[in-house]
């Protein structure tokens, strides 16, 4: 691991029990709309930069005393909610240990020896994210601590170090070529999206094997280069550990306790009055549902929304079935809602009211529309993909189309991700044993079949 420290600045010494409590109102960090964040996220290395982006980096290599005796700044690559990032080079990389760098491993491991001696004067870069000092000391930390137990995971992007200067904290971490997801996303044949699925679920299930939830998954925080199918899983900003601050909700409850609950809640005792409507106590003495709201709009889980106070790994599953339809649906990004009502009715058009008002009540919500556009039962995920890709006529005459035998198996799949239940939605580690990923396995070992067949 890297030495944290240059001339100015001092390793990160930050103990949690040094910081205040935060306020105990109801968590919600919103990161930007997912369509002008990609906008932000570029992949740029020596070309022409703005004058904008120029003058931006004068002014942290001014304000950051010392970083310049260390890392070359090249450019801007992600422009965030809560941080700046900047493609570096690391003019000190050959004075380090540097197992991080999974790219100058593969690298050694396939060339001669001169090879790697003439390789150890290449440029070598990294990614420097400057955490805006808007950020809590807390979750700046939290962030830094949570990158650190996850240095060793497959497809997660590892903390080199950090430094603070005053007020100022930045993370070094490795920078990883990518694409903009906004350039490959409506090309991507049913194979390619096997292969992407696999890399993020790959990165899924090393986080959540250390009970960590991400809570913002979503194509800006994974970084996939589709020439070698691989990407990684970054910005944990947002991320925690599991069964922080919980407080118990009744989706935790056995069926009959759940239903015990509803009988004697208020919304019955106004159903059994009579009452043809939904109502609310004038005097309500409850107190308010606080839970974590973090993450993006169109990539909160159904259990999110609905303030589930037990929140787990499987919130992040639902963002990456998010993702899935998004790339079968040619629609990014899919779900465009203005707030947390708006999300719960996007996903109403899809899954019915009837779904909605389980799943509320699964967490002891209650759920009414009398919006008639959204039906009873909802639409299913086959009709939605062919509407999104132009696959229906108005004539009724007309043969109909239906989903590639391909498409169907992504479908089920996708089923098994959008599952408004959190407890039977599927996992990391069951996704990637799943037939539809398990499928890119036979398609990378017959396409190798081929390369050795035209080799020889």
């Amino acid at each position: 691991m890297a030495k944290a420290d240059i001339e100015v600045q001092q390793p990160m010494h930050m103990h949690p029990e040094d910081f205040e409590e935060e306020d105990p109102e109801e968590v919600l960090d919103e990161s930007a709309d997912p369509l002008e964040e990609s906008g932000h996220t570029v992949d740029s290395s020596d070309d022409e930069i703005d004058e904008s982006v120029a003058e931006d980096m004068a002014r942290f290599e001014e304000s950051f005393v010392g970083i310049g005796k260390r890392y070359r700044l090249i450019n801007r690559i992600g422009e965030g909610t809560f941080s700046t990032v900047y493609k570096a080079e690391d003019l000190e990389y050959n004075n380090y240990d540097n197992r991080w760098d999974v790219d100058e491993r593969e690298r050694r491991k396939w060339s001669s020896p001169s090879g790697r001696k003439r390789g150890s004067r290449r440029p070598h870069y990294v990614a420097i994210k400057k955490i805006y000092v808007t950020s809590s000391p807390i979750r700046i930390f939290n962030e830094l601590e949570l990158l650190r137990d996850l240095k060793n995971g497959d497809s997660v992007c590892p903390l080199i170090t950090a430094f603070r200067h005053q007020d100022q904290v930045v993370a070094i971490l490795p920078y990883y070529h990518h694409h903009d997801f906004r350039d490959y996303y409506r090309d991507m044949t049913i194979s390619e999206m096997r292969l992407y699925m696999k890399s993020l679920f790959t990165a899924l299930r090393a986080v959540h094997q250390n009970k960590i939830l991400h809570r913002d998954v979503k194509p800006t925080n994974f970084l996939y280069n589709p020439q070698h199918s691989r990407g990684v899983l970054v910005d944990f900003g947002l991320a925690e550990r599991e069964g922080t601050d919980w407080h118990k909700c009744v989706c935790t409850e056995s069926l009959e306790e759940r239903r015990y609950q509803v009988a004697h809640s208020v919304y019955m005792q106004n159903q059994q009055a009579g009452h043809q409507t939904t109502s609310y106590p004038k005097n309500d003495t409850r107190n308010s549902r606080r839970a974590n709201r973090a993450g993006t709009r169109g990539f909160r889980a159904p259990e999110v929304l609905l303030k589930c106070t037990q929140q787990n790994t499987s919130i992040d599953m639902w963002s990456a079935g998010v993702i899935l339809l998004t790339l079968l649906t040619r629609r990014f990004p899919f779900f465009h809602s203005a707030d947390d009502i708006d999300a719960l009715l996007e996903i109403t058009t899809i899954f019915g009211r009837k779904k909605m008002r389980e799943t509320a009540f699964l967490h002891g919500q209650v759920f009414e529309t009398n919006v008639p556009s959204y039906s009873e039962h909802g639409h299913t995920l086959e009709k939605i993909i062919l509407w999104c890709t132009g696959r229906t006529s108005s004539d009724k005459g007309a043969p109909k189309k239906e989903l590639s035998d391909e498409e169907k198996e992504a479908v089920a799949f996708l089923y098994r991700l959008l599952e408004c239940d959190s407890a039977k939605r599927i996992t990391a580690d069951e996704a990637l044993h799943h037939p539809f990923i398990t499928k890119s396995y036979e398609e990378n070992e017959a396409d190798q079949d081929m390369v050795d067949l035209v080799a020889a």
